[in-house]
């Protein structure tokens, strides 16, 4: 863990507590990303204004963030050695895999993990106990695997 930064991971908990608590009051919203990055492919145009400036606030603060000279997490996209067409379409199936994932668990980590247990959800916790779970055996498997 030689990128830990507890102050910047409390400071952008709080911010993030913050903004959900914000958008929960203000609009009776669960701040998920995948409800309203959803959302934006429904019927309902009257929901469209605060869901596009919800996703622009992301892409501004995480712009931002590199503007200032900081730099994002560098993740090794190959730990096999394998090809840019098999990277292609593992990110590709994992984007789809994720997106049905969080259609099947009515939500998405950010929706269970910070505004369901910030709710007492006993579906959020158990939502999220198997998204935690499921990460660390991954992370687990590909340690293994690359390491042969």
């Amino acid at each position: 863990m030689e990128n830990f930064t507890p102050l910047s991971s409390t400071i952008g908990g709080i911010l993030i507590g913050i903004a959900a608590t914000m958008l929960l009051l203000t609009q009776g919203r669960i701040a998920g990303i995948s409800s309203i990055l959803g959302g934006l492919l429904g019927t309902n145009k009257n929901d469209y204004f605060w869901r596009i400036l919800f996703l622009i606030g992301l892409s501004v603060g995480s712009s931002t963030y590199v503007s200032l000279g900081n730099d994002i997490f560098v993740i090794d996209m190959n730990p096999f050695q394998f090809n840019d067409k098999f990277h292609t379409l593992a990110m590709i199936l994992g984007g789809l895999l994720v997106g049905f994932g969080s259609q099947v668990g009515s939500g998405c980590t950010s929706g269970h993990g910070v505004c369901g247990l910030g709710r007492f959800s006993m579906r959020s916790l158990i939502a999220t106990v198997t998204f935690m779970t499921t990460a660390g055996i991954t992370v687990l498997a590909i340690r293994i695997l690359a390491a042969f």
